[in-house]
């Protein structure tokens, strides 16, 4: 027997921009349902952020094992135990998985119904028997790995990040198929646990970020034995007996390569997930990149809004977050509300890590050609010597009065660094700003005062300057 449901917000997606907008309406009094047909804290509890940093943490840990001997520790080569990566991993999941559970959602009056939610129509979806009416809906469902139509590779068998970190054992030779930050970060993390790893990218790695800096984590990367192929053609992939092959073509070469190992990482990007939802019912309309919204994450259907990766766009959880506090604003309280994606951060967690926000030199370029560039090597930086952290950069774009457009640090902590461009560019502060903050030292965080100090140096060190420093000095 059916059963009917009238709330104010109907979430279809228990990931962390579906939970984040329940958790928030409910608690701001609205009547809430949230539908889920998988796992609550959808991909990146399970799959995604969560394990793959604590598998990365797991990795480090190793490598410093490894390095220990730079700072005259002695030290043997580590002894990795899979089970304990993976008990690690699956610990860290369990350990978040409580502010995730149906238990805490229903504790705060959600009405958490476990079952493919579908659309009957342009205000009603049905979750398992249950029939929902909303005067809003949100469509918080979410990506899944993309595996591109390579020949041979389902018969082969493959990991994506949905099976990986669920495996019994680790990969002796782990081909990691696509060089973006999924790929990079996983191919780093499995080799410092062990691993032999190779990556192949049709193009080049890390395209997104800037290549000056994506230029240090890939010394980095070969620097720890990882074989780095780009520009080539996968043309078929082969079963064998001690676990899989791939065939490939370099650019320009038309012989043939083969690559073996024992298993295959497809980390090739991300697909919206929008099938099984029934959408055309609804009058929403989408493609097999995402939901179209408007700059108020609106459908075409105005009742009903598109939040994170199914909305297409930058696809990370911190922007799914971001989206959630838009709906509220526009579902719940009719503030016009709209995204502004000026501010947005990224980083990939390799060592080092790379992190980014706003334009990079070449797109700023690309809008201007009124642009100056401020570096600061880690190099110069006395916690970074230290520390033996050394390798790095940061990189600020900003205009001849000022303003800043981008910022990209690669190096030690990049990603709690970036955290000052964040809040700089979000707030329209300038670049004097940073330059004139007191910076503890010695601090990582010096890099940043250190940039944007850069940008008065050509003025403040003029023969302009010291004309009038001699000039103010026969006044005594």
């Amino acid at each position: 027997m059916s059963r009917d449901l009238t709330v104010d917000i109907c979430v279809i997606g228990a990931g962390s921009g579906g939970l984040s907008v329940a958790a928030g309406a409910s608690q701001m009094g609205a009547r809430v349902a949230l539908i889920e047909k998988g796992k609550m804290g959808g991909d990146c509890l399970n799959y995604g952020c969560v394990p793959s940093k604590a598998m990365l943490a797991a990795g480090h840990a190793a490598e410093a094992h490894r390095r220990s001997t730079r700072f005259g520790i002695g030290s043997d080569a580590p002894d990795i135990d899979a089970k304990g990566v993976f008990g690690h991993i699956h610990g860290a999941i369990a350990a978040i998985a409580p502010n995730d559970s149906v238990e805490r959602f229903e504790g705060l009056g959600v009405k958490v119904i476990q079952a493919q939610g579908r659309f009957t129509g342009p205000a009603e979806v049905t979750a398992d028997d249950t029939r929902i009416a909303a005067r809003r809906f949100v469509v918080a469902t979410g990506s899944s790995a993309f595996v591109p139509p390579i020949p041979g590779l389902k018969d082969a068998g493959y990991h994506t990040n949905e099976t990986v970190f669920y495996a019994d054992r680790l990969p002796s030779h782990l081909i990691v198929v696509g060089g973006g930050p999924i790929g990079i970060e996983l191919a780093q993390a499995h080799r410092h646990l062990g691993a032999k790893v190779t990556v192949l990218e049709l193009f080049t790695v890390m395209p997104k970020d800037d290549p000056e800096l994506v230029d240090v984590v890939r010394r980095q990367l070969h620097e720890d034995g990882i074989e780095i192929m780009e520009g080539i053609t996968i043309t078929r992939v082969e079963k064998t007996r001690a676990g899989v092959a791939v065939v490939l073509r370099t650019s320009g070469d038309t012989a043939e390569r083969r690559i073996e190992g024992s298993d295959i990482l497809v980390a090739t990007g991300r697909r919206a997930n929008v099938d099984g939802l029934d959408l055309e019912k609804a009058g929403i309309r989408y493609s097999p990149k995402g939901i179209e919204v408007d700059a108020r994450l609106r459908t075409s259907n105005k009742r009903v809004f598109a939040i994170g990766d199914v909305a297409g766009g930058l696809q990370f959880t911190h922007v799914a977050g971001y989206h959630a506090g838009i709906v509220i604003k526009n579902a719940l309280f009719r503030l016009p509300a709209k995204v502004d994606t000026r501010a947005v951060p990224w980083v990939t967690f390799t060592t080092p890590e790379l992190a980014q926000v706003g334009l990079t030199e070449a797109e700023a370029g690309k809008t201007t050609d009124a642009i100056r560039i401020l570096r600061w090597p880690y190099h110069e930086n006395d916690r970074a010597q230290a520390e033996g952290a050394i390798e790095g950069m940061i990189k600020a774009v900003v205009t001849p009065k000022g303003k800043i457009l981008g910022c990209g640090i690669v190096g030690a902590h990049a990603g709690e660094l970036i955290q000052t461009w964040v809040l700089a560019i979000s707030q329209d502060v300038k670049i004097g700003a940073i330059a004139q903050m007191i910076a503890p030292y010695p601090t990582l965080g010096e890099v940043s005062k250190r940039a944007a100090g850069s940008f008065y140096t050509p003025q403040l060190f003029s023969e302009r300057t010291r004309k009038i420093v001699r000039f103010l000095a026969r006044f005594g």
